[in-house]
C-alpha cells in the first residue's frame, strides 16, 4: 500500500475557542456529583466553577456554548445558575438530567447553610466573624469579575463587533444611567435577535 492511500487516524475535532467537546454525554450521577462539587467549591458564586468545570474540566460544551446557555439563563425568571443547572441537565439527558444537575447543585449547600444558619442566629455578632465575612466578599467580587473576562475571551477572539456593542450598550444602560432592567431587556432582546438574524442572513447570502 502506498504511503498516499494508507490510512489517516482521525483526530477530534478542536474548536478555537477551546477543546473539543466530549463525545459521550454524562450519566445522571456524574451530573449530580459535578454540581455538587460546584456548589460546595462555590464560594462568592457558583458561576466562576460551574465554567471551568463544564468547558475546561470535562468538556461537555464549548465556551461559546457556554455563554450562550448562560444568556438564554438570563432571560428566564429564576436564580441564573439555578436555571443553568436545568437548562444543561435536560439538554444532555433529558429532564432527569435537570433534576439530577438541580438536586446536586441546591442540596449539598442547602444542608450546610441550614446549619450555618443556626451558627450565625447564635454568634453573629462576633466582629471576627463579621471581618471574615467582610473579606469573602471581597474575593467574591474578584472571582465574579475574573470569569466576567474569560466569557468575553470568545467575543474577542472573533472580534465579533456587534456582540461587543451590544454588551457594551447594556452595561452602560444599567450600570451608568441605571435604567430599569426590565425596559432595558425589552429593547435589547429583540434588537439583538434582529441584529444576529440579518448578519446570519447576509453572511449566508
Amino acid at each position: 500500500m502506498s504511503e498516499d492511500s494508507a490510512p489517516v487516524a482521525q483526530q477530534p475535532v478542536q474548536e478555537p475557542d477551546g477543546p473539543a467537546t466530549s463525545a459521550v454525554p454524562p450519566g445522571l450521577l456524574a451530573l449530580f456529583l459535578a454540581f455538587a462539587r460546584m456548589s460546595l467549591a462555590g464560594f462568592g458564586g457558583v458561576l466562576v466553577f460551574a465554567r471551568q468545570a463544564i468547558v475546561e474540566q470535562h468538556h461537555w460544551m464549548m465556551a461559546d456554548e457556554f455563554n450562550e446557555t448562560f444568556a438564554l439563563c438570563h432571560f428566564l425568571p429564576g436564580p441564573n445558575i439555578v436555571n443553568l443547572s436545568m437548562v444543561f441537565g435536560a439538554r444532555l439527558r433529558g429532564i432527569a438530567g435537570g433534576i439530577a444537575a438541580f438536586a446536586g447543585l441546591l442540596l449539598p449547600p442547602t444542608l450546610i447553610m441550614t446549619v450555618l444558619a443556626i451558627i450565625y442566629a447564635r454568634f453573629g455578632d462576633v466582629d471576627v466573624l463579621r471581618r471574615i465575612l467582610a473579606g469573602i466578599s471581597g474575593a467574591a467580587v474578584g472571582l465574579l469579575i475574573a470569569v466576567v473576562f474569560r466569557m468575553m475571551t470568545p467575543l474577542l477572539k472573533r472580534l465579533d463587533a456587534l456582540a461587543l456593542i451590544l454588551m457594551l450598550g447594556v452595561f452602560l444602560a444599567i450600570g451608568v444611567l441605571r435604567l430599569p432592567l426590565q425596559a432595558v431587556l425589552l429593547v435589547a432582546i429583540p434588537v439583538s435577535v434582529g441584529a444576529t438574524f440579518l448578519m446570519r442572513r447576509k453572511v449566508a447570502a
